[in-house]
């Protein structure tokens, strides 16, 4: 749920992991069930969508927005800010839980796959260099699902592979981009940022996608889409870094755009939000015009 949005159109007072109350992660209120001192103990979990108190114990989230604010309906409040009725805490959703590996005949990059990058633009040997891509055969599954001709992208967190995404060669796949079943994945992709590990510079270009990434290279990392996720979010206020977000111009981009400026403007990141100036997907710029932006937004 997009608790933030709610406190802030509501006008709940709250505290984010910047306050002593709260921890990373959570999203701290004065609690309306404590007497005495309600402090900002009450926390909602950001990635689970629960509420507990440090004093007083967990509450639903139902009967918490009811108190909070009792003038309005919260299964609607629920509904316009995306969450679920909820009476006790969910678990943490269970990954990882088969091995991780990559599809069958997943090799070293093929002419084929090499002409699909060199077509759209891109360095494939640099990026084959820095990302450790590798390539599918014209037979490739992985638990049932057909991932043939395809460019396999990994995942990389602290210094080890979690997880993999995967982009179709031919552009006659309903799916261009494929990821690893979540049961394999070490960690989810959602919940981290796609090409930190090679960040360099003090300033960074915020991207959706990993072929946005090939353009910028060490100068950015990318959400794996529009609708990033809290886990993000912290982490890129943690990279201590000036961001320059570049979505792609579509409106529902755009509008997403604005939400992770204001978000991380609000976390006192220091931020910009250029997807607007932008006329194309940052994948589909020409090298020389992604490196004059480079030169231009990064020191």
């Amino acid at each position: 749920m997009d608790i933030i949005s709610l406190y802030q159109e509501n006008g709940i007072d709250y505290r984010t992991e910047n306050h002593k109350h709260s921890r990373d992660g959570w999203v701290n209120v004065p609690c309306p069930f404590c007497t005495g001192n309600p402090g900002y103990h009450l926390g909602y979990n950001l990635d689970n969508n629960f509420y507990v108190c440090w004093r007083c114990g967990s509450h639903s989230v139902y009967q918490t927005l009811k108190t909070l604010i009792p003038d309005k309906d919260p299964n609607s409040l629920m509904t316009i800010y995306g969450g679920i009725y909820q009476k006790k805490r969910t678990k943490e959703p269970k990954i990882n839980l088969k091995p991780f590996k990559f599809p069958s005949n997943t090799n070293d990059l093929e002419p084929r796959h090499f002409k699909y990058l060199e077509n759209r633009g891109f360095d494939a040997e640099k990026i084959v260099n820095s990302y450790q891509i590798q390539g599918t055969g014209i037979l490739s599954k992985l638990d049932g699902i057909n991932y043939k001709s395809r460019i396999i992208i990994p995942v990389m967190w602290e210094g080890r592979i979690i997880s993999f995404i995967s982009r179709d060669i031919t552009n006659r796949h309903p799916l261009k981009y494929l990821a690893c079943p979540e049961e394999r994945e070490v960690i989810n992709h959602k919940r981290i940022l796609y090409g930190v590990h090679k960040l360099k510079s003090n300033s960074c270009f915020v991207v959706e996608g990993v072929t946005d990434v090939w353009r910028f290279f060490e100068n950015s990392v990318a959400t794996f889409g529009i609708k990033y996720k809290p886990a993000q979010l912290r982490q890129l206020k943690k990279l201590d870094k000036r961001l320059i977000i570049a979505f792609d111009p579509d409106p529902q981009a755009i509008l997403q755009a604005r939400k992770l400026t204001a978000d991380l403007q609000f976390r006192g990141v220091d931020v910009i939000n250029i997807s607007e100036e932008i006329n194309c997907d940052p994948g589909d710029l020409s090298q020389s015009e992604a490196d004059y932006m480079i030169k231009y937004y990064i020191n």
